[in-house]
């Protein structure tokens, strides 16, 4: 939308989305632009509806109306909050909780070894998802204000020497725009080091409550990090 020189929808756009696109896939009625619509085909129709939030009313709102909600970042602490935010606000409209599926989606870097030359390296591979989601903060500060409580300062506090971004470079390992993502944040957001880290990290999310997760593969080892991947770490949680 950015990009486009446009605004973002609002929460409010976004939650009648939801309703609409679930209905029509569903087979039931759904009103478009004023409009009743119902596409007469579909039988017995299912659609989960998924969605990604960091912000505590984006939050409440994959709560209140998602089957599955998304957290890109693989941060042990946030995703505890995150979690147990969407599943509050789960309970408080009346839902299941428990019934909602937990997404972490990060980037993997799988190194053959813990040294320290491996793991610089896998973290400058993946320092531009640091850049990405600092896209999304710097939103949720303007909003809420750094020290507001509303969010938590371990997520917000390592932009603040972020100077802009610029979308052509996104999501690439060589983005020029994330030289304020410090190490511990690529540490705390990615998977990084040899299999036996990944799994143990994949663990403890799985502690949390969470469900799947999807790997950004975004950097100069996609191929050795997938197959690492399918032959060391998935078989460990089978």
């Amino acid at each position: 939308m950015r990009v486009a020189g446009r605004k973002p929808n609002t929460l409010a756009r976004l939650g009648e989305a939801i309703d609409v696109i679930r209905d029509l896939a569903e087979g039931r009625e759904a009103e478009v632009d004023g409009k009743p619509i119902r596409i007469p085909w579909v039988r017995n129709g299912k659609l989960p509806v998924w969605m990604a939030a960091y912000g505590p009313k984006a939050l409440a709102l994959a709560g209140q109306k998602a089957d599955g909600f998304i957290l890109q970042l693989a941060d042990p602490f946030l995703t505890e909050w995150m979690v147990k935010a969407v599943r509050q606000a789960a309970a408080d409209a009346g839902r299941d909780p428990d019934a909602l599926t937990i997404c972490v989606a990060a980037p993997a870097y799988v190194t053959t070894d813990d040294s320290p030359q491996a793991l610089a390296h896998a973290r400058d591979q993946c320092r531009w998802f640091g850049g990405m989601v600092g896209n999304h903060v710097a939103d949720l500060v303007e909003k809420y204000g750094e020290h507001s409580g509303m969010v938590p300062e371990e997520l917000t506090a390592y932009i603040k020497n972020r100077h802009g971004y610029d979308y052509g470079h996104h999501g690439r390992a060589d983005n020029p725009d994330t030289a304020f993502v410090p190490d511990d944040i690529v540490d705390r957001f990615c998977l990084l080091g040899p299999a036996e880290a990944h799994v143990e990290k994949l663990r403890h999310l799985r502690d949390l409550g969470v469900d799947q997760f999807a790997v950004y593969a975004m950097h100069d080892d996609r191929e050795g990090t997938i197959d690492a991947y399918g032959s060391d770490i998935i078989p460990s949680f089978r």
